[in-house]
């Protein structure tokens, strides 16, 4: 089996100037630090931030919004970083706000391959703006567009090193569904064990997901 086990230094390899991500996290909890620094210290210009928010200045994706390598984030709340909206407010970054929800789905559609999702969600808001409605057994829908990205940024507990993924509690959050809609996959992780030490019933995201896995705290 080849193994998955990258350092950051081999991680910077997936990073490029206008680079869609997709990061794991509520308010940096579950969200992968070490990835983000990678992308902090590579200076990777241009990014698409595809996460449910932009957590703090100086913690989970926010030093990217900080550090102005962010170009659009599509997201369901800013209210905890001033910085993003500073900079939305001032036209140096492109805000799409998402209702939570419906985050969740856009982006469990692009993992399973559908067109889309239909919700009520923001019907007769500023949220349906440039936006197809249909309209099924007399109720008005938004069609909401799938979210996939070039790479997602994921945090989980520990790891086998087939990828084989378990989660802590809470952090927990978007890592399973990001699993599913990104081109490549890199998971940091507290521990990783040898294929057969996590008990299949306990996995929660299928090592077949993961491309790569980083050791929290390892090797540059």
């Amino acid at each position: 089996m080849v193994s998955k086990v990258i350092t950051k230094q081999e991680a910077a390899q997936f990073f490029r100037d206008g680079v869609t991500v997709m990061a794991g996290g509520f308010m940096g909890v579950g969200t992968p630090q070490d990835l983000v620094d990678v992308m902090l210290e590579k200076e990777v210009k241009d990014i698409t931030l595809i996460a449910n928010d932009t957590a703090f200045i100086e913690t989970g994706v926010g030093p990217l919004i900080s550090n102005r390598q962010v170009k659009k984030v599509i997201a369901s709340h800013i209210g905890t970083n001033p910085e993003t909206g500073r900079q939305m407010i001032a036209g140096e970054m492109e805000v799409e706000l998402v209702p939570q929800g419906t985050l969740a789905e856009r982006v469990r559609a692009g993992g399973s391959g559908l067109g889309g999702v239909l919700t009520p969600t923001g019907v007769g808001t500023v949220v349906e703006e440039g936006k197809e409605k249909i309209t099924v057994d007399g109720r008005e829908y938004l069609l909401e567009k799938p979210l996939r990205a070039d790479v997602a940024i994921l945090r989980a507990h520990k790891a086998d090193k087939a990828g084989n993924l378990v989660y802590k509690r809470s952090a927990r959050n978007f890592n399973p569904l990001m699993a599913l809609a990104a081109d490549v996959v890199i998971v940091q992780v507290d521990k990783i064990l040898e294929v057969g030490e996590i008990d299949p019933d306990e996995v929660m995201t299928p090592g077949i997901l993961v491309d790569k896995i980083l050791v929290a705290g390892g090797k540059k």
